[in-house]
């Protein structure tokens, strides 16, 4: 398979330029973390990227996604150049966020004009078996969201034995059941109102009923939580079915602060 000598586990979250955020990635680095894949959302700018490159050492960083609806090939091209001069090997561009009626199309156009960036040190969010498709033909891989570890082998098929698998899993640090889902069943909420997420929830066998009520069965396969044992155990459930990576997502209930604590918490039995 692809190696990315990302390990098996990793962190999802938004950062940005700011000194927390900053730290966080240094203290990422600091308790082992092998990659921390940037949530677009919150990324101001490619700018972050370098600033996030310069304060750590050795840690790696994956746009995990970068939306080509919002940045320029040219761009993208350039800031991957600078980082693989001055950083080799440190920053790999996940893209993806290709939206109205020809998403394909849109990022086969993008990917037509990003030269400056290797196949290899390319991924693609991708969901749907065209996406996933499009990410194995040209991509190293693929970096799907909100999935089941079911959905991980069906992943693995469409893009055969050499293709890097990097999954995004929600992570709930709570032993208390009723608390934790009840996290995560906050942030899962929002995503069946996302057409390709409901799309996607609608393939993995979660009914319109199932995303509208948000069942505890559909929960605890999309949310990992409990003790730092049973979050490992399920999230091993993807790599048991072909994913290569799992990147942890740690949802807390609160928003603003990085959840280093959590990350402390989880790093012992994740990385020993």
């Amino acid at each position: 398979m692809t190696n990315h000598q990302f390990g098996p586990f990793g962190i999802t979250t938004g950062l940005d330029s700011s000194p927390d955020s900053l730290a966080a990635a240094v203290a990422a680095e600091e308790l082992g973390y092998p990659a921390i894949w940037l949530s677009g959302g919150p990324l101001p700018g490619l700018r972050t990227i370098v600033d996030l490159v310069e304060a750590t050492e050795s840690i790696r960083f994956v746009s995990g996604i970068l939306s080509v609806d919002q940045y320029s090939a040219s761009d993208v091209g350039a800031t991957y150049a600078k980082l693989e001069g001055a950083a080799p090997g440190r920053f790999t561009v996940g893209l993806g966020g290709a939206h109205g009626p020809k998403p394909i199309a849109t990022l086969n156009a993008f990917l037509d004009q990003l030269d400056d960036v290797p196949v290899e040190r390319r991924v693609l969010a991708a969901l749907g078996p065209r996406m996933l498709g499009l990410a194995r033909d040209r991509a190293s891989g693929a970096y799907p969201f909100l999935i089941s570890p079911a959905y991980s082998a069906e992943a693995r098929k469409v893009l055969g034995p050499d293709k890097l698998l990097a999954v995004s899993h929600l992570v709930v640090v709570e032993a208390d059941a009723e608390r934790a889902r009840r996290i995560a069943r906050d942030t899962i909420s929002f995503f069946p109102r996302v057409p390709g997420y409901a799309a996607s929830l609608k393939r993995q066998g979660f009914s319109e009923k199932d995303q509208a009520e948000l069942p505890d069965h559909m929960v605890d396969a999309l949310a990992a939580w409990g003790t730092p044992a049973d979050i490992k155990a399920k999230l091993s459930e993807h790599l048991d079915a072909g994913a290569d990576h799992v990147a942890i997502n740690v949802i807390t209930g609160v928003t603003g602060p990085q959840p280093i604590e959590q990350w402390r918490a989880l790093a012992g039995t994740l990385l020993g």
